[in-house]
């Protein structure tokens, strides 16, 4: 186990959600950037909007892809990169 466990937050954790994707089968729920014109998603109009991703929703660079052990994932392809390992884990 790791000696400090920082408490890992996340900033959000829906999904973003593609715009009219409740109404319609054949638009899918994947994340599309709208691009229309008077799309009111784009022009961020007030009011009960879906929001968009944008840089403020990063988590922070601490805990960016740490295991809720407080470990993270590492593959080992060779001996010499365990030994790197295990020298950095004393």
């Amino acid at each position: 186990r790791p000696l400090v466990k920082p408490k890992i937050v996340k900033k959000r954790t829906k999904k973003f959600i593609r715009h009219q994707s409740d109404r319609y089968v054949k638009i899918k729920r994947n994340w599309r950037k709208p691009r229309g014109i008077d799309n009111r998603v784009r022009r961020r109009v007030k009011g009960r909007q879906i929001r968009m991703p944008n840089t403020g929703y990063g988590s922070n660079k601490k805990t960016k892809h740490m295991l809720p052990s407080g470990f993270r994932k590492f593959l080992v392809h060779n001996v010499k990169e365990l030994e790197v390992l295990m020298m950095s884990n004393k």
